[in-house]
């Protein structure tokens, strides 16, 4: 019995002074963690400035623009900012946990110093872990995408110029005589740190009508295409001709910049936009169609052929807006007709959507 009873007390003893240990092991973590409290908003200053110096250097050498610079380092504050913000709010909950529960093993709470100033992103000598090699390789990383690609729509009035004439002149409607034309075009960044002009080039398929006037078709007389008045009442009369084009623009306006921490995007919504360029390619074949009525019966006539229409095709064209809805203009600068007396050039008004 004697002997139990000298167990117990050192069994109470050794309780008694783990709890002591216990306890005076989580004051100093919680003393510690009040003085890296006071430590975070310097260490954080300073690890922006680390920051602001690679931009800084990236900016010399000119790998980055003055606008993206200044976006890199707005984002750099933002983070920087919020991480004061919950690294505080880290360390007082810790602090707290600390004072409920003195206890570190019920919590799991690592007691090495080095492994709570890890977490906090300090090393052991106080120093924030950030180091000019690691960020400039992570700027280094940093990329963009160089190419983008649209589907492009377009549709409005189409006509023609007539040497020695004017639209107002024009043997065709104005508002009947139209073009549509559907294609995919690509958008590439000419200058490697400055996405303000591009080269915007694809392939499209243009359909030009024309309706003329005053009870008029379109008639071949050998190497002539001349308008003639049809025989009977037209209720409809339209040439078309379809073209496979290259349209090759630079394209000008600004553009919003977008940064993470791998890549940077560029991106032409909602802003203005120009483009100024040509286009080439052929004729891929012209038809006519008639509409009109004989004895009470309803004659449709598609006629097919070549019309003595240019084989190939070429011209300039512009657009302008913002965002993917534009004005756009088009002019052929190859003669409608082959070998014709007066010569006359296809000409386009109308809206573009590049989608």
């Amino acid at each position: 019995m004697r002997t139990l009873n000298v167990l117990l007390v050192l069994v109470a003893i050794l309780v008694f002074s783990g709890n002591g240990y216990a306890q005076e092991a989580s004051r100093n973590r919680v003393e510690e963690l009040k003085n890296s409290r006071n430590k975070v908003t310097d260490q954080e200053k300073e690890a922006l400035k680390l920051e602001i110096l690679e931009i800084n250097k990236l900016l010399e050498v000119k790998k980055i623009t003055e606008e993206e610079a200044q976006n890199l380092k707005q984002e750099a504050a933002k983070k920087r900012a919020l991480n004061i913000e919950n690294r505080l709010a880290i360390i007082d909950n810790k602090i707290l946990l600390l004072e409920r529960n003195p206890n570190e093993e019920y919590l799991g709470i690592a007691s090495d110093t080095l492994q709570w100033k890890l977490r906090l992103g300090i090393d052991k000598d106080n120093r924030p872990l950030l180091a000019v090699n690691s960020n400039k390789k992570k700027a280094e990383q940093a990329y963009d995408r160089r190419t983008y690609s649209d589907l492009v729509m377009a549709f409005g009035l189409n006509n023609s110029l007539i040497e020695g004439q004017t639209l107002e002149d024009s043997p065709y409607k104005i508002g009947g005589s139209r073009f549509f034309e559907i294609g995919w075009a690509w958008r590439t960044r000419v200058f490697e740190n400055s996405n303000f002009m591009r080269l915007h080039y694809g392939v499209s398929f243009q359909f030009n009508g024309l309706k003329p006037t005053d009870n008029q078709y379109f008639a071949t007389d050998g190497d002539q295409t001349v308008l003639e008045e049809f025989p009977n009442d037209l209720e409809k009369a339209k040439l078309r001709m379809d073209n496979l084009v290259f349209p090759v623009h630079l394209e000008f306006g600004p553009s919003k910049v977008t940064t993470s921490e791998n890549a940077i995007r560029y991106a032409v919504d909602k802003q203005f936009r120009i483009g100024v360029g040509v286009y080439g390619g052929v004729n891929m074949g012209t038809r006519q169609k008639l509409k009109y009525e004989i004895d009470g019966d309803d004659i449709k006539d598609k006629i097919k052929r070549d019309y003595n229409s240019s084989n190939f095709i070429y011209g300039i064209s512009a657009y302008t807006g913002f965002g993917g809805t534009l004005l756009y203009f088009k002019y052929d600068l190859n003669p409608l007709f082959k070998d014709a007396v007066v010569e006359q050039r296809n000409i386009s008004l109308g809206l573009r959507f590049d989608m």
